[in-house]
């Protein structure tokens, strides 16, 4: 989906890492919460709460997920991050991404 509708969006920016991630929240009207972001080149580490959907939009990234191998997207792709777990990331160019919060 290239464009949400009817949604509100926090002018604070959620700033990582000395600011080479940043994201900006978006919430729906049925509650439903994502951020839109953006990585700079590097390797960074984040820890999740609930589970996440990383869509990357566009650049070059490489995760891992606890116990597997590292996978690549480039261009444009999507990876599941269970709840509570850590999961590593390089980002190879400046990586756009939306990451969904999944609360089921």
């Amino acid at each position: 989906m290239p464009q949400f509708n009817n949604i509100t969006i926090d002018k604070k920016a959620n700033i990582y890492f000395e600011g080479k991630v940043t994201s900006r929240t978006i919430l729906f009207s049925d509650g439903t919460r994502k951020t839109l972001g953006i990585m700079q080149p590097g390797e960074y580490e984040f820890a999740t709460n609930v589970k996440e959907e990383m869509e990357i939009v566009s650049g070059k990234l490489d995760y891992k997920l606890n116990g597997e191998e590292w996978k690549t997207i480039e261009g444009n792709g999507v990876f599941y991050v269970p709840a509570n777990e850590t999961f590593q990331v390089r980002a190879n160019t400046v990586v756009d991404y939306c990451c969904s919060y999944i609360n089921k």
